[in-house]
């Protein structure tokens, strides 16, 4: 009756309020049935999650690939896709001339799920070396309209990285350049926006509804937060136009106390995702699952830190109903997880350290209807 059976496991679905025990049934790529009792003999494969909880597969906002191209580079199936993630966004590593490689050689063969970013500079994320928009040149909205023209069914929206190491002097025409060009085409912005030459509030100003500021949590010159620990008028400002904050954990764009400090004072994050690049891979970020991880430590519980890894990002990606939820006729884009009880060292993006009870470990995951073994990275496996 089913192509396969995930059966046996807790599921916890934020999407359909549904948590406790139950099996799946999929056929033909997609959920045909959530229930108490379906047999193993019902369907020609059975995955067993006894013991495990079974979620919609995890989706990423923030990641980065295209590797052998940009330096930041990661793998799709082998490092986002096996670490339980179905479904991602690369972040602005291409830019117009360098998008066709990334969609012709990676979007368009990989098992993961992959939609993008354009970045509004041409070059995209090339080398460290040289930041990508210290020459304004590259930042040219003729380009980027018309390679987001060309490629409408996987483009999502513009970025734009404003640190000062990346685009000098240069924050505002950037910025402003990559407004154009969203606009142009109907698209959002995502916004890097950390120890830019210009201020937050001017930053947030060019902002509307469903654009995105990243790296939300950052410590750097320019967060979310005032000199007295305040969160800044100007963010809830964004917040109540429509503005969606993303965590970007990344190397070095999330810190500990000023996450406390603003989720305190009621700063949300709509989205959590890992920034994963081939710089934190190895740590401190390993996977999108460890991000999540953190946020059961700062206090959420573990079906509002789920949806911000699978509601919210399925209608950011415009793919709501069909992926982040296990409701019958979606996606059958499943991630299976061993929920560990323990102290597990975490640690931020500037090497501060705090202990959780709880952390969530990828032990397989099901994308399209296949299974395949998860991995995961920095929790120890002897």
């Amino acid at each position: 009756m089913y192509d396969l059976i995930v059966g046996n496991g807790r599921v916890l679905d934020p999407a359909t309020g549904r948590d406790g025990p139950a099996d799946i049934g999929i056929t033909d790529g997609r959920i045909a049935a959530v229930s108490d009792g379906i047999a193993p003999a019902q369907g020609d494969a059975f995955l067993d999650a006894a013991g495990l909880t079974v979620t919609p597969g995890l989706i990423d906002v923030h990641v980065h690939i295209y590797e052998g191209v940009t330096h930041y580079g990661v793998f799709p199936d082998e490092d986002v896709l096996a670490s339980g993630v179905t479904t991602a966004l690369d972040a602005g590593s291409a830019g117009a001339a360098t998008f066709a490689g990334l969609r012709r050689y990676l979007i368009d063969v990989s098992d993961l799920r992959l939609f993008a970013l354009l970045n509004i500079s041409a070059m995209g994320m090339l080398d460290e070396a040289v930041g990508e928009l210290e020459d304004i040149r590259w930042a040219d909205p003729t380009r980027a309209i018309a390679v987001c023209e060309q490629h409408r069914d996987v483009i999502l929206g513009i970025k734009v990285r404003l640190t000062r190491n990346l685009a000098g002097e240069n924050a505002g025409p950037a910025l402003r350049n990559a407004r154009e060009a969203a606009d142009a085409v109907g698209l959002p912005v995502m916004v890097h926006p950390q120890a830019a030459a210009i201020l937050l509030e001017e930053i947030l100003g060019e902002l509307k509804a469903g654009d995105l500021v990243t790296h939300c949590f950052h410590g750097m010159a320019g967060g979310v937060l005032d000199g007295a620990g305040n969160v800044h008028r100007c963010v809830r400002e964004a917040v109540d136009r429509g503005v969606t904050f993303d965590i970007g954990h990344g190397k070095g764009s999330f810190d500990f106390e000023v996450a406390e400090r603003a989720l305190a004072q009621g700063l949300i994050p709509d989205t959590i995702s890992s920034d994963l690049h081939v710089h934190n891979i190895n740590g401190p970020v390993f996977d999108l699952a460890t991000t999540l991880s953190k946020f059961l430590l700062l206090g959420y519980e573990p079906a509002e830190a789920l949806r911000r890894c699978t509601v919210t990002p399925a209608a950011v990606l415009g793919m709501a109903g069909e992926i982040g939820t296990l409701a019958v006729g979606a996606h059958a884009d499943l991630t299976v997880f061993e929920i560990v009880e323990g102290g597990h060292q975490f640690e931020d993006s500037g090497g501060r350290q705090r202990t959780g009870d709880l952390r969530f470990v990828p032990r397989q995951v099901v994308k399209a209807g296949r299974a395949m073994a998860a991995v995961a990275r920095g929790y120890p496996t002897g």
